[in-house]
């Protein structure tokens, strides 16, 4: 329902974003690095059961409108939990919980299920986008005190973006991701060469186990993905949820046959066979690209084998990568394997604001500490990883 503000502009907040014509938002999003705010992967996430009030992730986004036409949006989620988020805010409120101050629900601002940096608020191209924000920031102001909501949060958010919010009084929190970035590799030996001697050989040593187990990995793009395929990948994706993830099965099967229609220009699967001919894979990752920025979602597979999940989810993605002239992948949440292989922690932050007075005082008398202590870690990552010594001295 809209609402005046201005003269020249309104506000409505949307329940769903099917509310939103496709070509208006993606008018906004699609110039942005990111593709994960993108209608069509938003859109899906609703209709497929993802992220609906039934789940915890009620849609409830911002719009700015002048005229009836769209020039500013934020995806938003009032969240009665902080499953699928990926930042863990659990402290939070378990402190709220002990000075008696309900945490829940919140607003939240991310692509669901999504840990890759990127988000901010879509603004058209040519408008004043400060202005633009702050009105957006007031009008989610009045709206969380409206609805009695403890605080805003905004999670893996555009470096640049995070600095405007700042501004505008929001709390950075620091956390890290593992990410790799292309030296300007023309080869998988140049990336093999930014190692030690000890890890290249233990590289070669992973690769050449799926080789020996005679399996066929397959880098699928696009169009030439078949059909039978995305169900595929909710079969593997729900079987590593099953196996290590308790509880964190957050996509449904629909979700990924939805992705075949209108989204498979992204997709990138690593598939795994074990015969030329098969039709069905052993093993499969699942990535997305956008530009010259890769990312890695999901994997699983069907049956064992030695150093597959390194192969399909690491080494072949960035042989493809290097190819493609890719410049960033993210390969996704976690880091235990990731650091070994080439991918050092890179910072990243979220945004927060509590509307309890005592949460806001305690969130910014710790929050530099907290901070500082983050930043060690990342440190200590990266002091660890296993390049040469020429590497070690590049700065991450």
């Amino acid at each position: 329902m809209f609402g005046q503000v201005k003269p020249e502009y309104s506000i409505a907040w949307i329940q769903k974003i099917a509310e939103i014509p496709q070509s208006e938002w993606d008018a906004l999003a699609q110039p942005l690095a990111t593709p994960f705010l993108e209608w069509e992967w938003l859109h899906n996430i609703e209709t497929s059961g993802s992220a609906t009030a039934r789940t915890g992730w009620q849609p409830c986004h911002l719009t700015v409108w002048r005229d009836r036409q769209l020039i500013g949006a934020a995806p938003l989620y009032i969240k009665g939990h902080s499953y699928g988020e990926f930042v863990f805010d659990h402290q939070w409120a378990d402190l709220s919980h002990r000075l008696g101050i309900d945490y829940y629900p919140k607003l939240l601002g991310m692509t669901p299920f999504t840990p890759a940096v990127g988000y901010r608020f879509l603004i058209a191209p040519g408008e004043d986008e400060e202005a633009i924000t702050e009105l957006m920031v007031a009008a989610i102001d009045h709206f969380c005190d409206r609805n009695h909501l403890s605080g805003c949060h905004f999670l893996f958010v555009d470096p640049d973006w995070r600095m405007m919010m700042e501004g505008f009084g929001f709390s950075s929190w620091l956390h890290h991701s593992y990410i790799w970035t292309n030296k300007g590799f023309n080869s998988f030996e140049d990336y093999l060469a930014v190692f030690n001697a000890n890890q290249r050989r233990n590289i070669k040593r992973e690769r050449k186990a799926v080789t020996q187990a005679e399996l066929i990995v397959k880098t699928l793009v696009g169009e030439e993905i078949p059909h039978h395929l995305f169900p595929l990948i909710y079969t593997f994706y729900s079987s590593t949820c099953d196996k290590f993830y308790w509880g964190s099965k957050y996509l449904t099967r629909k979700f990924f046959e939805q992705l075949y229609p209108k989204y498979r220009h992204r997709v990138v699967l690593m598939a795994a066979y074990q015969n030329e001919t098969d039709k069905k894979p052993v093993g499969l990752s699942f990535c997305l690209r956008k530009g010259d920025n890769l990312y890695g979602r999901y994997w699983g597979c069907l049956q064992e084998f030695d150093c597959l999940h390194f192969e399909a989810c690491y080494y072949k993605p960035i042989e493809w990568a290097i190819g493609e002239k890719i410049q960033m992948f993210d390969p996704g949440a976690g880091g235990r394997h990731k650091r070994r292989r080439g991918f050092p922690a890179m910072a990243n932050h979220s945004l927060h604001r509590f509307y309890h007075p005592k949460m806001v005082q305690i969130l910014k008398h710790y929050i530099v500490e907290i901070n500082g202590m983050e930043q060690q870690e990342i440190d200590a990552i990266n002091e660890d990883l296993p390049f040469t010594k020429r590497e070690i001295e590049f700065k991450i």
